[in-house]
């Protein structure tokens, strides 16, 4: 990844504060959501197949994991760090899973945390970080203005 690819996440006024110390904590577990996540679909045994991945997430899993990489190099959103509270937060695999789950099937936020431990608060930030990390690092290959021909074949299929 080239280094002038990093990308600079949107400095925005956070609705919520985060783990604050001495602050009601939820024990979510997320190291055990994360183990089950990856026993589930990306250790060497997993127990759901490829096609399975596949129409769970509605993408091929190498094209997953090319996400995954790609939005972990130039995000720090999406690398792994101790909360405010000094626990470790979200997996890069948590956070891309649940915002491509939300996508894929319009999931509310209540799901994800029963499902990955994630928070109601956290959820819109990690969509909205992933969305703009996808923009950001696709827009030249995937996200171009239509040419002639495509608004050709655009016309022709209407």
């Amino acid at each position: 990844m080239d280094a002038a690819m990093v990308y600079q996440p949107i400095k925005e006024q956070r609705q919520w504060g985060g783990s604050i110390v001495g602050r009601f904590y939820k024990p979510r577990n997320r190291a055990m959501t994360h183990a089950n996540m990856m026993n589930n679909y990306f250790n060497s045994n997993f127990v759901y197949t490829e096609d399975d991945f596949r129409r769970r997430f509605r993408m091929r899993l190498h094209v997953f994991k090319r996400l995954l990489h790609d939005v972990h190099q130039v995000n720090p959103y999406f690398q792994q760090k101790l909360d405010r509270a000094g626990r470790p937060g979200f997996s890069p695999y948590q956070k891309v899973t649940v915002a491509l789950r939300m996508m894929a099937y319009a999931s509310l936020t209540d799901s994800m945390d029963e499902t990955y431990g994630i928070s109601e608060s956290t959820c819109p930030d990690t969509l909205t970080e992933l969305c703009n990390t996808i923009v950001h690092l696709y827009k030249e290959e995937y996200l171009r203005e239509p040419n002639q021909e495509d608004l050709d074949r655009l016309i022709r299929k209407a």
